[in-house]
């Protein structure tokens, strides 16, 4: 058959399916969706660097809304599963994925009630991941959400369902909400410092990314979580095009009883009002298209003393290497013309 049509109209064929192709890459994506959010339940994916607070965060955040007549669903999708422990008074939560694989050896099938629970309206479970040095985290989370929507995920009718995740998007499995539209927005918790900055910045990254393959997700904003002040969080919000959503200040009385697994975001307290902007906040904050920032526009926004930032990289020479000076010798190799 391919004989019969010829060279000349294989080629052709070709042809017209790369002009297809290159205009259909030459069209820029939608943009981001800026208005209302039209979906029944929000789904949200939190971001942050390991130790800046994202779970201090949204057992806060998931309380505030609960007691505000929200129906919320908590996910911890890191592989420390610590998201719901300030949650649940120190308490260790069931992880999704020992409970199946438990359920499995057993020959018995995963219910709700294996995985999730209750504290004060507020419903969560976590991920779970493999043991350290037994498994990949992003292959976990992955596996974790196959046994979720298993369990009806897509049927449970909340108004907000917050996911917790490492910010290391450079992984599959963690990047999957943002590269499946799974959520509607991002939001990423950080402070102060670079490396926490620095996180939040990939996060940024890997939305654009997507929204260049036709993705949707937005980022609708940063907390500023340990706020000493310094004002480089802020400067980056500013710089990327998000806004800021909260900011936590580093007090001694939010770490004590953070340190202690105390719930600070009860209605009525002395934290009741920051929590309660930030709920607004994320509900009503729109995703946005984030301008990332280059590697030297993020050491822009801390002071030359503070990062180095002033050293002048010097290149290393062969007499560095070996210590002594390095004789050139001409090669002995016969190079031929070509004809």
């Amino acid at each position: 058959m391919t004989e019969a049509c010829g060279g000349g109209a294989v080629s052709t064929i070709k042809f017209d399916l790369t002009k297809v192709l290159r205009a259909e890459a030459a069209i820029d994506p939608d943009p981001v969706a800026d208005g209302e959010i039209t979906k029944q339940t929000q789904i949200i994916a939190i971001y942050g660097k390991g130790g800046i607070g994202k779970s201090f965060t949204l057992a806060n955040l998931s309380y505030m809304m609960a007691q505000q007549g929200k129906k919320v669903l908590l996910i911890g999708c890191d592989p420390k599963s610590d998201t719901t422990s300030l949650l649940f008074g120190g308490k260790a939560c069931p992880t999704i994925i020992e409970t199946s694989s438990k359920k499995k050896l057993a020959g018995e099938d995963v219910g709700i009630g294996d995985v999730c629970f209750i504290r004060d309206g507020v419903f969560a479970m976590e991920l779970g991941g493999p043991e350290v040095g037994r498994g990949c985290g992003g292959r976990g989370i992955i596996h974790g959400f196959e046994t979720l929507e298993k369990l009806g995920f897509h049927d449970w009718g909340f108004d907000y369902v917050l996911l917790d995740f490492l910010g290391d998007v450079v992984c599959g499995g963690f990047g999957l909400p943002i590269a499946r539209d799974m959520c509607q927005k991002v939001i990423v918790v950080a402070s102060n410092d670079l490396q926490s900055l620095y996180v939040a910045n990939n996060v940024c990254s890997a939305v654009e990314y997507f929204r260049k393959l036709g993705g949707n997700v937005g980022v609708a904003g940063v907390v500023i979580n340990r706020d000493d002040g310094t004002g480089e969080a802020a400067r980056f919000a500013d710089a990327a095009g998000i806004p800021v959503l909260a900011t936590i200040p580093a007090n001694d009385d939010i770490r004590r009883k953070s340190a202690s697994y105390e719930i600070i975001g009860r209605p009525g307290s002395q934290w009741a009002p920051l929590f309660e902007e930030l709920a607004t906040n994320v509900a009503e904050a729109p995703p946005v298209r984030p301008k990332p920032m280059s590697q030297d526009g993020l050491l822009g926004l801390f002071a030359a003393d503070v990062t180095g930032r002033d050293y002048v990289m010097t290149p290393a020479t062969v007499a560095d290497m070996l210590g002594r000076e390095d004789v050139a010798r001409p090669s002995l190799e016969v190079v031929y013309d070509t004809v």
